[in-house]
């Protein structure tokens, strides 16, 4: 299938840079009017600035109950959502830092359940809707010095799929994507090699594509998920020997 983006109306969360600002440009151009949430005023605004098509932003904490629910009733009815929010630190658990790894799953988890829960009961009353979840390849299993990060992907794509598996048969459309590592400033903190790592607009356009598909589930780039899809399926002794 084709997605008919005039006239839609799309709610992006964490579209302030990276990503979420390259999907937004994406979308815009393909005639949806999109709406940018993030915690950067600033960042917003630039970015809104720059659309080809109608265009606003709503400044919020994902993190923030009270901020969430505020910016859901500013931005209104939406006929789709893409959670692109995200925070990272690199670290493991002889280092562990309970602040840091407890606002990773605050954002990059907890947060998606706050707003989902302000946008799925609308559009599961009218049966239409189409929600895009952004998890990563690290959430197949867990891995090294990624306490926190990895666990809230993992929670993530967990949640993609069991809300997949309620609404499959209804009007709702549940997505999930599941990058690799994209050029941005999260993944500029890491200090080791990251194999086959996306420019940004590269990897929105990979999102967009299946955003304009039947699929639920996009794991990218393709060889990169190979390997981690293949993972799942070592004995626990091969795999820790292997990624250690």
């Amino acid at each position: 299938m084709t997605t008919q983006w005039q006239g839609k109306k799309y709610w992006l969360v964490g579209a302030s840079d990276g990503l979420g600002a390259a999907l937004a440009r994406l979308m815009s151009r393909a005639g949806a009017e999109v709406v940018l949430s993030a915690r950067s005023e600033q960042k917003l605004a630039a970015v809104v600035a720059e659309l080809p098509g109608k265009a606003s932003f709503q400044v919020m904490d994902i993190a923030d109950t009270a901020s969430v629910k505020s910016a859901a009733q500013a931005v209104g009815e939406v006929d789709g959502i893409v959670l692109l929010a995200g925070v990272y630190w690199p670290f493991g658990a002889k280092e562990w830092n309970a602040d840091q790894a407890t606002e990773m799953a605050d954002v990059n988890f907890t947060g998606f359940v706050r707003v989902l829960g302000e946008v799925v009961p609308q559009m599961v009353a009218k049966d239409a809707g189409h929600i895009v979840i952004t998890s990563s390849l690290t959430a197949f299993r867990g891995l090294p010095n990624s306490i926190g990060y990895t666990a809230s992907k993992a929670a993530t794509l967990s949640l993609a799929e069991c809300m997949y598996a309620d609404l499959r048969k209804t009007g709702v459309r549940v997505q999930v994507c599941n990058p690799g590592f994209i050029k941005t400033q999260l993944t500029a903190k890491n200090d080791f090699k990251m194999p086959f790592i996306m420019e940004a607009d590269d990897a929105a356009r990979e999102m967009f594509e299946h955003m304009n598909d039947d699929s639920f589930k996009k794991s990218f780039p393709l060889l990169f998920s190979w390997v981690f899809r293949a993972a799942q399926f070592l004995p626990d002794w091969m795999y820790y020997r292997i990624f250690a």
